[in-house]
């Protein structure tokens, strides 16, 4: 059963200059999408867009959690998953989330992100 739906749009060119600030880069993303995605704005972007889509799903915004406790990467295929942590961890139990099932389409100029959170019925 699907329990939340999120889905978010973000101009490439702003996380990008928003990104030149250490202090944004940290608050926003964890190291390990830092250390993947540092010189790659439209991938930065494109989890910028998840971590909105899932607050959507979560139905608070960024309430109770922070940005980093979203984590996006990538399979070696490039298929994005996610990792959270802490609040919003607690957050997904809370809806006894069982699965989260996330897109990325990019562009130059924009990155677009879905997001659905799956409950398995028992």
């Amino acid at each position: 059963m699907i329990i939340g739906i999120g889905n978010d749009l973000v101009a490439v060119n702003r996380v990008a200059k928003a990104c030149e600030k250490e202090g944004f880069l940290t608050r926003t993303f964890t190291s390990k999408e830092i250390e993947a995605f540092r010189n790659k704005p439209q991938s930065l972007a494109g989890n910028f867009a998840v971590k909105e889509a899932i607050s959507k799903c979560f139905g608070t915004g960024f309430r109770g959690f922070e940005l980093t406790d979203i984590e996006v990467l990538r399979e070696d295929n490039g298929k994005p998953y996610v990792n959270l942590y802490n609040g919003a961890k607690h957050m997904y139990d809370t809806l006894n989330g069982t699965n989260i099932f996330v897109s990325i389409t990019n562009t130059e100029e924009y990155a677009m992100a879905m997001a659905v959170i799956e409950k398995i019925e028992e």
